[in-house]
Protein backbone atom coordinates (compact mmCIF):
# COMPACT_ATOMS: atom_id res chain seq x y z
CA UNK A 1 0.00 0.00 0.00
CA UNK A 2 2.96 2.00 0.95
CA UNK A 3 4.20 1.91 -2.73
CA UNK A 4 1.02 3.15 -4.36
CA UNK A 5 0.94 6.34 -2.16
CA UNK A 6 3.05 8.57 -4.75
CA UNK A 7 1.44 7.49 -7.45
CA UNK A 8 -1.93 8.68 -5.81
CA UNK A 9 -0.40 12.09 -4.75
CA UNK A 10 0.92 12.41 -8.65
CA UNK A 11 -2.21 11.63 -9.94
CA UNK A 12 -3.65 13.96 -7.76
CA UNK A 13 -1.78 16.88 -8.38
CA UNK A 14 -2.18 16.49 -12.60
CA UNK A 15 -5.30 16.55 -12.07
CA UNK A 16 -4.82 19.57 -9.82
CA UNK A 17 -2.79 21.39 -12.79
CA UNK A 18 -5.31 19.94 -15.36
CA UNK A 19 -8.37 21.57 -14.10
CA UNK A 20 -7.04 25.67 -13.93
CA UNK A 21 -5.57 24.78 -17.48
CA UNK A 22 -8.54 23.32 -18.79
CA UNK A 23 -10.44 26.32 -17.55
CA UNK A 24 -8.29 28.31 -19.04
CA UNK A 25 -9.40 27.06 -22.26
CA UNK A 26 -12.88 27.14 -21.70
CA UNK A 27 -12.47 31.35 -20.25
CA UNK A 28 -10.53 31.92 -23.82
CA UNK A 29 -14.19 30.11 -25.51
CA UNK A 30 -16.50 32.04 -23.36
CA UNK A 31 -14.29 35.37 -24.31
CA UNK A 32 -14.69 34.83 -28.16
CA UNK A 33 -18.29 33.41 -27.68
CA UNK A 34 -19.17 36.93 -26.05
CA UNK A 35 -16.61 39.46 -28.30
CA UNK A 36 -16.75 37.57 -31.55
CA UNK A 37 -20.81 37.33 -31.41
CA UNK A 38 -22.46 38.27 -34.93
CA UNK A 39 -25.57 39.14 -32.70
CA UNK A 40 -23.69 41.05 -29.65
CA UNK A 41 -21.68 42.84 -31.32
CA UNK A 42 -24.72 45.12 -33.48
CA UNK A 43 -26.20 45.81 -29.86
CA UNK A 44 -25.24 46.90 -26.38
CA UNK A 45 -24.44 43.87 -24.65
CA UNK A 46 -22.72 43.76 -21.02
CA UNK A 47 -21.40 40.41 -18.87
CA UNK A 48 -20.16 39.49 -15.89
CA UNK A 49 -19.68 35.63 -14.59
CA UNK A 50 -18.57 35.80 -10.94
CA UNK A 51 -17.10 32.76 -8.60
CA UNK A 52 -18.51 33.49 -5.15
CA UNK A 53 -15.98 30.08 -3.80
CA UNK A 54 -13.33 32.11 -5.52
CA UNK A 55 -14.49 36.00 -4.78
CA UNK A 56 -13.38 36.37 -8.28
CA UNK A 57 -14.80 37.59 -11.98
CA UNK A 58 -14.10 35.14 -14.02
CA UNK A 59 -15.13 37.12 -17.16
CA UNK A 60 -16.04 40.35 -18.02
CA UNK A 61 -17.75 42.15 -21.38
CA UNK A 62 -18.39 45.91 -20.68
CA UNK A 63 -19.44 44.42 -17.11
CA UNK A 64 -18.67 48.17 -15.77
CA UNK A 65 -20.57 50.06 -18.59
CA UNK A 66 -24.52 51.33 -17.42
CA UNK A 67 -27.50 49.91 -18.84
CA UNK A 68 -31.26 50.03 -18.49
CA UNK A 69 -32.10 47.07 -16.29
CA UNK A 70 -35.73 47.30 -16.48
CA UNK A 71 -37.28 44.57 -14.36
CA UNK A 72 -33.78 43.43 -12.69
CA UNK A 73 -34.07 46.41 -10.58
CA UNK A 74 -36.38 44.36 -8.57
CA UNK A 75 -33.64 41.94 -7.86
CA UNK A 76 -32.30 45.58 -5.82
CA UNK A 77 -36.25 45.90 -4.13
CA UNK A 78 -35.65 42.32 -3.30
CA UNK A 79 -32.64 42.38 -0.96
CA UNK A 80 -33.89 45.95 0.19
CA UNK A 81 -36.62 44.92 1.40
CA UNK A 82 -34.97 41.44 3.14
CA UNK A 83 -32.85 43.59 4.85
CA UNK A 84 -35.27 46.23 6.01
CA UNK A 85 -38.25 44.49 6.74
CA UNK A 86 -37.08 40.97 7.78
CA UNK A 87 -39.84 38.54 8.76
CA UNK A 88 -42.48 40.91 9.35
CA UNK A 89 -44.10 44.21 7.74
CA UNK A 90 -46.54 46.94 9.28
CA UNK A 91 -49.97 46.22 7.85
CA UNK A 92 -51.68 49.06 8.89
CA UNK A 93 -51.07 51.42 12.16
CA UNK A 94 -53.95 52.78 14.07
CA UNK A 95 -54.74 54.70 17.13
CA UNK A 96 -58.14 55.58 19.37
CA UNK A 97 -59.76 58.66 20.16
CA UNK A 98 -62.63 58.96 22.22
CA UNK A 99 -65.09 57.00 20.14
CA UNK A 100 -63.23 57.23 16.74
CA UNK A 101 -60.43 54.71 15.39
CA UNK A 102 -57.96 56.60 12.69
CA UNK A 103 -55.86 54.37 10.14
CA UNK A 104 -53.39 54.83 7.73
CA UNK A 105 -51.28 52.67 5.50
CA UNK A 106 -47.71 51.76 5.34
CA UNK A 107 -47.43 50.89 1.78
CA UNK A 108 -48.14 46.83 2.79
CA UNK A 109 -49.25 45.72 -0.68
CA UNK A 110 -50.85 42.27 0.69
CA UNK A 111 -54.19 43.48 2.43
CA UNK A 112 -57.19 42.45 0.30
CA UNK A 113 -55.14 41.11 -2.30
CA UNK A 114 -56.54 38.30 -4.41
CA UNK A 115 -53.32 36.37 -4.75
CA UNK A 116 -51.73 36.59 -1.66
CA UNK A 117 -52.17 35.58 1.92
CA UNK A 118 -55.61 36.88 3.57
CA UNK A 119 -54.75 39.22 6.75
CA UNK A 120 -57.71 37.46 9.09
CA UNK A 121 -56.29 39.65 12.13
CA UNK A 122 -56.20 42.57 10.78
CA UNK A 123 -59.91 42.28 8.65
CA UNK A 124 -61.21 41.42 12.17
CA UNK A 125 -59.75 44.25 14.39
CA UNK A 126 -61.18 46.65 11.87
CA UNK A 127 -64.49 44.85 11.57
CA UNK A 128 -65.06 43.97 15.01
CA UNK A 129 -64.17 47.74 16.39
CA UNK A 130 -67.38 50.00 17.68
CA UNK A 131 -65.24 52.56 17.30
CA UNK A 132 -66.13 55.25 14.41
CA UNK A 133 -63.71 54.58 11.60
CA UNK A 134 -61.56 56.88 9.98
CA UNK A 135 -58.74 56.78 7.08
CA UNK A 136 -56.05 58.98 6.91
CA UNK A 137 -53.12 59.37 4.05
CA UNK A 138 -50.86 61.44 5.54
CA UNK A 139 -47.65 59.47 5.67
CA UNK A 140 -47.59 59.24 2.04
CA UNK A 141 -45.39 62.07 0.10
CA UNK A 142 -44.60 59.97 -3.51
CA UNK A 143 -46.56 60.40 -6.72
CA UNK A 144 -49.23 57.58 -8.39
CA UNK A 145 -46.50 56.81 -11.15
CA UNK A 146 -42.48 56.71 -10.49
CA UNK A 147 -40.15 59.00 -12.80
CA UNK A 148 -39.61 57.84 -15.61
CA UNK A 149 -42.99 56.10 -16.55
CA UNK A 150 -45.12 56.17 -19.45
CA UNK A 151 -47.41 57.92 -18.86
CA UNK A 152 -49.84 56.39 -21.25
CA UNK A 153 -50.13 52.88 -19.46
CA UNK A 154 -52.13 53.93 -16.91
CA UNK A 155 -55.02 51.73 -18.20
CA UNK A 156 -52.39 48.31 -18.03
CA UNK A 157 -52.12 45.97 -15.65
CA UNK A 158 -48.89 46.16 -15.31
CA UNK A 159 -49.02 49.57 -14.12
CA UNK A 160 -51.28 49.79 -11.45
CA UNK A 161 -50.89 53.12 -9.21
CA UNK A 162 -48.61 52.95 -6.13
CA UNK A 163 -50.61 54.17 -3.16
CA UNK A 164 -50.21 54.74 1.20
CA UNK A 165 -53.02 51.84 1.68
CA UNK A 166 -53.42 49.86 -1.30
CA UNK A 167 -55.97 47.30 -1.28
CA UNK A 168 -56.79 44.91 -3.80
CA UNK A 169 -53.89 44.84 -5.52
CA UNK A 170 -54.89 48.53 -6.48
CA UNK A 171 -57.05 46.70 -9.38
CA UNK A 172 -60.06 45.31 -9.78
CA UNK A 173 -61.14 42.07 -12.52
CA UNK A 174 -64.07 42.14 -14.56
CA UNK A 175 -65.41 38.79 -16.13
CA UNK A 176 -67.59 37.04 -17.79
CA UNK A 177 -68.03 33.34 -16.86
CA UNK A 178 -70.66 32.33 -19.57
CA UNK A 179 -72.13 33.54 -22.93
CA UNK A 180 -75.06 35.88 -22.08
CA UNK A 181 -74.44 35.97 -18.19
CA UNK A 182 -73.43 39.57 -17.13
CA UNK A 183 -70.24 40.99 -16.26
CA UNK A 184 -69.03 40.59 -12.51
CA UNK A 185 -66.51 42.94 -10.74
CA UNK A 186 -64.06 41.99 -8.38
CA UNK A 187 -64.03 43.96 -5.78
CA UNK A 188 -67.93 44.13 -6.11
CA UNK A 189 -68.09 48.22 -5.59
CA UNK A 190 -67.02 48.56 -8.95
CA UNK A 191 -69.48 46.43 -10.60
CA UNK A 192 -71.97 49.89 -10.19
CA UNK A 193 -69.25 51.47 -12.07
CA UNK A 194 -69.63 50.30 -15.21
CA UNK A 195 -70.85 51.16 -18.31
CA UNK A 196 -71.77 50.35 -21.89
CA UNK A 197 -70.38 52.08 -24.54
CA UNK A 198 -71.95 51.34 -27.88
CA UNK A 199 -69.29 53.52 -29.61
CA UNK A 200 -66.25 51.73 -28.22
CA UNK A 201 -65.04 49.52 -31.49
CA UNK A 202 -63.19 46.48 -30.89
CA UNK A 203 -63.85 43.07 -32.39
CA UNK A 204 -62.78 41.55 -28.66
CA UNK A 205 -63.91 42.38 -25.63
CA UNK A 206 -62.41 45.74 -24.01
CA UNK A 207 -63.05 47.61 -20.85
CA UNK A 208 -61.38 50.82 -20.39
CA UNK A 209 -61.03 54.35 -18.35
CA UNK A 210 -60.06 57.81 -18.46
CA UNK A 211 -57.17 58.52 -16.63
CA UNK A 212 -58.62 60.04 -13.59
CA UNK A 213 -61.75 58.79 -13.55
CA UNK A 214 -63.13 55.28 -11.99
CA UNK A 215 -65.80 54.89 -14.58
CA UNK A 216 -64.95 52.10 -16.61
CA UNK A 217 -66.78 51.48 -19.78
CA UNK A 218 -67.20 48.22 -21.97
CA UNK A 219 -67.86 47.30 -25.53
CA UNK A 220 -70.46 45.07 -27.30
CA UNK A 221 -67.97 41.90 -27.34
CA UNK A 222 -67.72 42.14 -23.63
CA UNK A 223 -71.36 41.47 -23.20
CA UNK A 224 -72.03 39.20 -26.21
CA UNK A 225 -68.98 37.61 -27.42
CA UNK A 226 -66.46 34.72 -25.80
CA UNK A 227 -65.95 34.41 -21.68
CA UNK A 228 -63.08 36.84 -20.88
CA UNK A 229 -61.39 38.19 -17.82
CA UNK A 230 -59.67 41.38 -17.50
CA UNK A 231 -57.85 43.15 -15.19
CA UNK A 232 -57.16 47.09 -15.04
CA UNK A 233 -55.61 48.78 -12.29
CA UNK A 234 -57.87 51.94 -10.59
CA UNK A 235 -57.17 55.65 -10.12
CA UNK A 236 -56.35 55.67 -6.24
CA UNK A 237 -57.48 58.50 -4.08
CA UNK A 238 -57.97 58.71 -0.36
CA UNK A 239 -61.83 59.14 -0.56
CA UNK A 240 -61.82 55.78 -2.93
CA UNK A 241 -59.83 54.52 -0.38
CA UNK A 242 -62.15 54.81 2.40
CA UNK A 243 -65.61 53.73 -0.18
CA UNK A 244 -63.60 50.16 -0.52
CA UNK A 245 -62.66 50.05 3.07
CA UNK A 246 -66.55 50.68 3.87
CA UNK A 247 -68.04 48.49 0.91
CA UNK A 248 -65.29 45.51 2.24
CA UNK A 249 -66.13 46.24 6.32
CA UNK A 250 -69.92 46.87 6.09
CA UNK A 251 -69.62 50.07 8.19
CA UNK A 252 -68.83 53.61 7.39
CA UNK A 253 -65.27 54.41 7.25
CA UNK A 254 -64.92 58.31 6.61
CA UNK A 255 -61.38 60.63 5.35
CA UNK A 256 -59.50 62.95 7.49
CA UNK A 257 -56.09 64.93 7.84
CA UNK A 258 -54.39 63.51 10.86
CA UNK A 259 -52.23 66.55 11.14
CA UNK A 260 -55.44 68.36 12.41
CA UNK A 261 -55.45 66.06 15.49
CA UNK A 262 -53.64 65.95 18.36
CA UNK A 263 -50.78 63.93 18.94
CA UNK A 264 -52.09 60.04 19.46
CA UNK A 265 -51.20 56.80 20.58
CA UNK A 266 -49.89 55.10 17.94
CA UNK A 267 -50.62 51.18 17.56
CA UNK A 268 -49.27 49.01 14.59
CA UNK A 269 -50.95 45.97 13.19
CA UNK A 270 -48.32 43.72 11.94
CA UNK A 271 -48.22 40.23 9.39
CA UNK A 272 -46.01 37.78 8.95
CA UNK A 273 -44.11 38.38 4.84
CA UNK A 274 -44.84 35.02 3.25
CA UNK A 275 -42.32 33.59 0.30
CA UNK A 276 -45.40 33.65 -1.66
CA UNK A 277 -45.17 37.70 -1.47
CA UNK A 278 -41.71 36.99 -3.10
CA UNK A 279 -42.25 34.50 -5.65
CA UNK A 280 -44.95 36.61 -7.11
CA UNK A 281 -42.73 39.49 -6.81
CA UNK A 282 -39.61 37.83 -8.69
CA UNK A 283 -41.48 35.30 -11.00
CA UNK A 284 -44.43 37.38 -12.15
CA UNK A 285 -42.54 40.52 -12.05
CA UNK A 286 -44.88 42.04 -10.15
CA UNK A 287 -44.64 46.35 -10.85
CA UNK A 288 -47.18 47.02 -7.75
CA UNK A 289 -45.36 44.48 -5.05
CA UNK A 290 -42.42 46.30 -5.90
CA UNK A 291 -43.35 49.51 -5.37
CA UNK A 292 -45.48 48.96 -2.50
CA UNK A 293 -42.38 47.06 -0.95
CA UNK A 294 -40.10 50.07 -1.05
CA UNK A 295 -42.98 52.12 0.19
CA UNK A 296 -43.08 49.73 3.27
CA UNK A 297 -39.20 50.16 3.61
CA UNK A 298 -39.52 54.04 3.32
CA UNK A 299 -42.29 54.06 6.50
CA UNK A 300 -40.59 51.44 8.70
CA UNK A 301 -37.40 53.64 7.98
CA UNK A 302 -39.03 57.22 8.40
CA UNK A 303 -42.56 56.68 9.13
CA UNK A 304 -43.53 58.51 5.96
CA UNK A 305 -44.00 56.91 2.51
CA UNK A 306 -41.68 57.94 -0.16
CA UNK A 307 -39.59 55.71 -2.66
CA UNK A 308 -36.70 58.15 -2.81
CA UNK A 309 -36.77 58.19 0.78
CA UNK A 310 -36.30 53.96 0.51
CA UNK A 311 -33.14 54.00 -2.41
CA UNK A 312 -31.58 56.96 -0.39
CA UNK A 313 -31.41 54.45 2.70
CA UNK A 314 -30.17 51.01 0.63
CA UNK A 315 -27.68 53.27 -1.68
CA UNK A 316 -26.13 54.67 2.04
CA UNK A 317 -26.37 51.69 4.25
CA UNK A 318 -27.08 48.46 2.22
CA UNK A 319 -25.22 48.75 -1.25
CA UNK A 320 -22.32 51.09 0.24
CA UNK A 321 -19.79 48.62 -1.00
CA UNK A 322 -21.17 48.20 -4.20
CA UNK A 323 -18.15 48.42 -6.94
CA UNK A 324 -20.38 51.12 -9.26
CA UNK A 325 -22.45 54.26 -8.54
CA UNK A 326 -26.39 53.23 -8.60
CA UNK A 327 -28.47 55.73 -10.62
CA UNK A 328 -31.88 53.88 -9.45
CA UNK A 329 -35.43 55.55 -9.86
CA UNK A 330 -37.97 53.30 -8.56
CA UNK A 331 -38.89 49.91 -7.45
CA UNK A 332 -39.98 47.73 -10.19
CA UNK A 333 -37.93 48.76 -13.18
CA UNK A 334 -40.68 50.90 -15.03
CA UNK A 335 -38.74 53.98 -15.12
CA UNK A 336 -36.20 54.57 -18.00
CA UNK A 337 -34.26 56.47 -15.78
CA UNK A 338 -32.72 53.38 -13.95
CA UNK A 339 -28.97 52.43 -15.00
CA UNK A 340 -26.92 49.79 -13.50
CA UNK A 341 -23.62 47.96 -14.64
CA UNK A 342 -23.95 44.40 -14.46
CA UNK A 343 -21.20 43.80 -11.81
CA UNK A 344 -23.37 45.63 -10.14
CA UNK A 345 -25.96 43.32 -10.57
CA UNK A 346 -23.68 40.74 -9.28
CA UNK A 347 -22.85 42.23 -6.33
CA UNK A 348 -26.53 42.30 -5.37
CA UNK A 349 -27.22 38.82 -6.11
CA UNK A 350 -24.29 37.96 -4.18
CA UNK A 351 -25.40 40.10 -0.78
CA UNK A 352 -28.49 37.74 -1.24
CA UNK A 353 -26.55 34.62 -1.64
CA UNK A 354 -24.88 35.68 2.15
CA UNK A 355 -28.72 36.40 2.98
CA UNK A 356 -30.47 33.31 1.98
CA UNK A 357 -29.31 29.86 1.10
CA UNK A 358 -29.41 28.06 -1.99
CA UNK A 359 -32.98 26.45 -1.87
CA UNK A 360 -34.81 29.66 -1.09
CA UNK A 361 -33.58 31.68 -3.82
CA UNK A 362 -33.84 28.74 -5.94
CA UNK A 363 -37.64 28.53 -5.32
CA UNK A 364 -37.69 32.27 -5.51
CA UNK A 365 -36.59 33.23 -8.45
CA UNK A 366 -37.39 32.26 -11.89
CA UNK A 367 -36.32 28.49 -12.53
CA UNK A 368 -35.02 27.67 -16.10
CA UNK A 369 -38.32 25.68 -17.88
CA UNK A 370 -40.24 25.62 -14.76
CA UNK A 371 -41.40 28.35 -13.83
CA UNK A 372 -41.76 32.40 -14.22
CA UNK A 373 -40.42 34.88 -16.96
CA UNK A 374 -37.65 31.48 -18.24
CA UNK A 375 -40.37 28.53 -17.88
CA UNK A 376 -39.39 28.06 -21.63
CA UNK A 377 -35.57 28.47 -21.03
CA UNK A 378 -32.53 27.35 -19.57
CA UNK A 379 -33.46 23.56 -18.52
CA UNK A 380 -30.74 20.79 -19.68
CA UNK A 381 -31.81 17.75 -21.71
CA UNK A 382 -33.49 16.09 -18.70
CA UNK A 383 -35.77 19.29 -17.71
CA UNK A 384 -34.17 20.53 -14.81
CA UNK A 385 -33.32 23.90 -14.54
CA UNK A 386 -29.81 25.29 -14.27
CA UNK A 387 -30.58 29.02 -14.37
CA UNK A 388 -32.51 30.98 -11.72
CA UNK A 389 -32.16 34.36 -12.25
CA UNK A 390 -34.14 37.71 -12.82
CA UNK A 391 -35.57 38.75 -16.48
CA UNK A 392 -35.83 42.85 -17.32
CA UNK A 393 -37.88 43.60 -20.31
CA UNK A 394 -38.59 47.07 -21.91
CA UNK A 395 -38.93 48.21 -25.83
CA UNK A 396 -35.40 47.33 -27.09
CA UNK A 397 -33.87 46.06 -23.39
CA UNK A 398 -33.69 42.72 -22.39
CA UNK A 399 -31.60 41.98 -19.06
CA UNK A 400 -31.34 38.25 -16.92
CA UNK A 401 -29.01 38.08 -13.60
CA UNK A 402 -29.08 35.48 -11.39
CA UNK A 403 -27.62 31.95 -10.61
CA UNK A 404 -26.09 29.21 -12.79
CA UNK A 405 -25.36 25.73 -11.74
CA UNK A 406 -22.37 23.79 -13.26
CA UNK A 407 -22.52 20.25 -14.69
CA UNK A 408 -19.62 20.35 -12.49
CA UNK A 409 -21.91 21.24 -9.26
CA UNK A 410 -20.31 24.63 -8.76
CA UNK A 411 -22.63 27.82 -8.90
CA UNK A 412 -22.08 30.99 -10.51
CA UNK A 413 -23.27 34.45 -10.37
CA UNK A 414 -23.94 36.29 -13.64
CA UNK A 415 -25.67 39.41 -15.23
CA UNK A 416 -26.66 39.53 -19.05
CA UNK A 417 -27.32 42.75 -20.15
CA UNK A 418 -28.75 44.18 -23.14
CA UNK A 419 -29.95 47.65 -24.38
CA UNK A 420 -31.05 49.13 -28.12
CA UNK A 421 -31.18 46.35 -30.20
CA UNK A 422 -33.78 46.64 -33.20
CA UNK A 423 -34.18 43.01 -34.31
CA UNK A 424 -36.43 41.28 -31.49
CA UNK A 425 -35.80 39.75 -28.65
CA UNK A 426 -35.77 36.03 -30.28
CA UNK A 427 -32.06 36.37 -31.85
CA UNK A 428 -30.44 37.79 -28.70
CA UNK A 429 -32.28 35.11 -26.42
CA UNK A 430 -30.57 32.34 -27.96
CA UNK A 431 -27.22 33.70 -28.33
CA UNK A 432 -27.74 34.06 -24.90
CA UNK A 433 -28.98 30.42 -23.77
CA UNK A 434 -25.57 29.26 -26.04
CA UNK A 435 -23.30 31.08 -23.61
CA UNK A 436 -25.39 29.72 -20.75
CA UNK A 437 -25.18 26.49 -22.09
CA UNK A 438 -21.56 26.33 -22.09
CA UNK A 439 -20.68 28.15 -19.13
CA UNK A 440 -22.73 25.13 -17.72
CA UNK A 441 -21.11 22.53 -19.34
CA UNK A 442 -17.32 23.70 -19.37
CA UNK A 443 -16.91 25.33 -15.68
Amino acid sequence: MKRCLPIFFLLMSATLMAQPEQEDKSLDILYRMLYESEVFSEIFTGFALYDPSQERFLTEKDAGKYFTPASNTKILTLYTALRVLGDSIPAFRYAVTGDSMVIWGTGDPMFLHPALPGDTVGLALLKDTTCQLFFSAHNYKDERFGPGWAWDDYGYSYQPEKSSFPLYGNQVCFSRIKTGEGISAYPPYFRQRLVYNPRMDGTYPRILRREYSNDFEYNDPALSGPPFERTRPFNVTPTLIAQLLSDTLHKPVGCLDLTHLPPLHVKTHYRVVPDTLYRKLMQESDNFIAEQLLLACSEKISGSQSTAEAIRYAQDSLYAGLPDRLLWRDGSGLSRYNLFTPRTMVGVLDLIRQEKPATWRHSVFPAGGVSGTIEDLYANRQGEPYVFAKTGTLSNKHCLSGYLLTASGRELIFSFMHNNYVQGTAPVKKEMQQVLEFIRDNF
